[in-house]
């Protein structure tokens, strides 16, 4: 599909690729801002300092770590959305409460929802090289996991493809929904 990433269709629109860790979310966002030309943020460069050693340790995170990280991540959408540029940003979002964190006075939000079977997050996840989030917290982020349902925007798509066609999926999925041209 050919975008026009100039071109206004509206709106604007912030894409949450989102997922637990090993889906692709961060590769999936790379193809899409190198086919989109929209401003991008890694949701995990939001993590302060004691989280990021909380889960190098090995120890999960909980809601009271992740509210100041989500509303970092929220006050930067609700940038791009006053500056009105379109975005794409990566975020587990593992809860709909966390997303809605993320929607808050935020219309552009829109969720790309990687899910890939544990088996190949497994594999992912161990074969992954300097990442602070170990193996250990697959499980964790696995139970935590609250699906994209159908009243919230956006689709659930499977990670186990390519990456040029999972982004491909989302841009036909978005072009659909008129949020790009």
């Amino acid at each position: 599909m050919t975008v026009d990433p100039d071109r206004p269709s509206g709106p604007t629109t912030t894409v949450v690729v989102m997922g637990v860790s090993g889906t692709g979310k961060t590769t999936v966002a790379e193809h899409l801002v190198e086919r989109l030309g929209w401003p991008f943020a890694e949701g995990d460069t939001f993590h302060p300092p004691a989280n990021v050693a909380k889960m190098h340790a090995g120890t999960p995170l909980d809601d009271d770590d992740r509210w100041p990280w989500l509303q970092a991540l929220a006050d930067w959408i609700g940038a791009r959305e006053a500056a009105g540029e379109n975005a794409v940003v990566t975020c587990s979002a593992l809860k709909r409460s966390y997303r809605e964190v993320l929607r808050a006075g935020h219309p552009s939000v829109w969720f790309a929802h990687v899910h890939t079977s544990p088996d190949v997050l497994r594999e992912r996840v161990t074969l992954r090289a300097g990442h602070y989030m170990p193996p250990s917290l697959l499980d964790s982020q696995l139970a935590t996991l609250e699906p994209l349902e159908p009243d919230e925007p956006g689709l659930t798509i499977t990670g186990e493809g390519r990456p040029d066609d999972v982004a491909e999926q989302v841009l036909e999925a978005l072009a659909a929904e008129h949020r790009v041209g």
